[in-house]
């Protein structure tokens, strides 16, 4: 790490706080155990005890994955903790030159709002000096135990650093959320199997203690030792970055060995992020929070709380949900990306509006959840999947088990079927990526000067009416703040949809992501089994060419198609 960065960052962090808010408190301090993490972990627990927090609970070995590290601020000793400061860079590479990432996650386990981000941001164009206990000594983080210090004339403890098993308030939370039971019956099915990637990020303590005690062999576990670079791998979980787990998983020609696992899964580097896969089929991330969302009837903790009460996504998310939310005659919420904002909805009834938890949620970029924390949760969605064939399964013979394509085609039948693409250009150049995003302004401004829009649209190639070229904008329905410019949608007459926004979750440039959505309704069983690439190829081909981003970027293909 760059010398003072982090500390500098920190202080910033713990002035942007309320007053008082860290004296005497509880803190959470863990990452993802990317290059950097343990030592960071060493200065921030230092700097703690220089603004008066009383404990520090940091994950064994420094670790606590980011879904974790929520379940512990809202649940551990009833919630007791303020906050925590997570470190990660999420899906993005680890290693001595790669990325490293800090974020603060406030009482509710949930990622801190823009109010306090941009604080913070402010703080640290003016800071001179930060705070540290700088003899305090290093604590060994490799076992579990309380270390307690106390003043240089040996009084009363003003200090405490309690390394926690990092996955003991987890795995209870899970086991409270769902039937243990009923997954050990499935997966003692000869006829299923289940293989998880951990990608060599924190994800693997988590699923070797879940689903070992659900009777998954360890062989099945792969790439579930926490690694600092991640195994010199990118742990993003997508068809590109997990592309053994496709091999295996057959989507890319038959694998060694016979049939593929039934149920194969993903989780990122800091395992908030998964993708689910079945036997030779891949599930859109739109696609799962939708199947999720239509199966909540199966899942136990839901079926207790009466049902859902709401459901949200993403902006750039496909209207898969949307169906789901209409039949069920629910609330259904379209966000910006980040989680943050679906956290002010399942908290809407603590700020003076409507209870709308049990909420479901999700984003397309493979992040799913729900309201029992603030954050996505990769090994949750795994475990709603699994519950899925469960309950598809109770009665069904030995050797005609219902497989997840099996699961999501009578889903297409029932709803309709979202044909849904993203092309990422990564590490573009920032200029060329905003200049796209102003081709497309400009556009937008000459659509409606030559007075086109919804009653009017204008017919462009392969017979495509573009109805509306817009930017999305938000006001936040709980505490009335708006969010705007969150990326430039094209929708179309037939309802297809083109969105083109900018992501900078990495240490270079910018990442240019296109998002390609057309519907098709139940009734016409080939149109709906359609190959995704076929069906999408016209509204593909208008995206390039409209967007110029092959021009603009010199790239003749995406860095990942989803």
């Amino acid at each position: 790490l760059q010398p003072g960065y982090l500390e500098n960052f920190i202080q910033s962090l713990f002035d942007s706080l309320p007053d008082g808010e860290l004296r005497g408190a509880t803190l959470v301090v863990s990452g993802d155990g990317r290059y950097g993490n343990a030592a960071a972990v060493q200065i921030i627990c230092k700097m703690a005890a220089a603004h008066g927090v009383a404990r520090v609970w940091v994950g064994r070995d420094g670790l606590l994955s980011t879904p974790a590290a929520s379940c512990v601020i809202r649940e551990r000793e009833g919630g007791v903790a303020c906050g925590g400061v997570i470190l990660s860079a999420s899906h993005n590479p680890g290693g001595p030159d790669a990325d490293f990432g800090i974020k603060y996650n406030v009482r509710n386990g949930g990622p801190a709002l823009e109010s306090l981000t941009e604080e913070v941001y402010e703080r640290s164009t003016q800071i001179r000096e930060y705070a540290i206990v700088a003899g305090l000594p290093d604590v060994d983080l490799s076992l579990e135990g309380r270390h307690v210090f106390v003043d240089e004339k040996g009084g009363a403890p003003h200090f405490e650093v309690e390394v926690i098993d990092p996955t003991e308030d987890y795995v209870a939370l899970m086991a409270s959320l769902f039937d243990f039971d009923a997954l050990r019956s499935l997966l003692r099915r000869p006829d299923m199997s289940l293989v998880f990637d951990g990608m060599h990020g924190v994800a693997g303590p988590y699923a070797r203690a879940i689903f070992g005690a659900l009777g998954v062999a360890d062989e099945a576990l792969l790439n579930c030792i926490p690694s600092e670079d991640f195994g010199g791998g990118h742990p993003d979980p997508n068809l590109t970055y997990a592309a053994a787990l496709a091999k295996l998983m057959g989507l890319t020609g038959q694998p060694a060995g016979g049939e593929p696992p039934v149920l194969g899964a993903a989780a990122d580097g800091d395992a908030d992020r998964n993708m689910i896969v079945g036997r030779r089929f891949f599930v859109t991330p739109s696609d799962s929070l939708a199947v999720i969302a239509a199966h909540a009837h199966a899942l136990p903790w839901l079926a207790r709380q009466g049902g859902l009460r709401a459901l949200a996504r993403s902006m750039p998310t496909s209207g898969a949900v949307d169906r789901v939310a209409e039949e069920l005659g629910l609330p259904l919420f379209e966000t910006p990306t980040g989680w943050k904002y679906f956290g002010n909805l399942m908290d809407s009834h603590l700020l003076g509006g409507a209870d709308l938890s049990p909420l479901l949620c999700g984003e397309e970029s493979f992040g799913t959840g729900s309201s029992h924390i603030r954050e996505k949760d990769g090994l949750w969605a795994v475990l709603c999947w699994a519950s899925i064939l469960a309950h598809h399964n109770v009665d069904t013979p030995e050797g005609q088990l219902v497989g997840v394509e099996e699961v999501v085609t009578q889903h297409w039948r029932r709803f309709g079927r979202n044909f849904y693409t993203r092309y990422d250009y990564e590490n573009v150049d920032a200029a060329a990526a905003e200049e796209i995003v102003e081709r497309l302004r400009a556009m937008g401004s000459s659509f409606r000067g030559a007075g086109y829009g919804p009653s009017e649209p204008q017919l462009l190639q392969d017979g495509f009416a573009l109805a509306t070229i817009d930017e999305f904008s938000y006001r936040d329905p709980v505490d009335s703040s708006t969010t705007s410019q969150q990326g430039v949608r094209l929708l179309f007459a037939d309802g297809s949809r083109i969105v083109l926004r900018l992501s900078g979750t990495g240490s270079v440039g910018a990442t240019v992501r296109i998002y390609i959505e057309r519907y098709q309704p139940p009734g016409d069983e080939y149109a709906l089994l359609a190959n995704a690439t076929d069906a999408l190829r016209p509204l593909v081909d208008l995206a390039l060419h409209l967007s110029q981003v092959r021009e603009l970027t010199g790239r003749e293909a995406p860095t990942v198609i989803t």
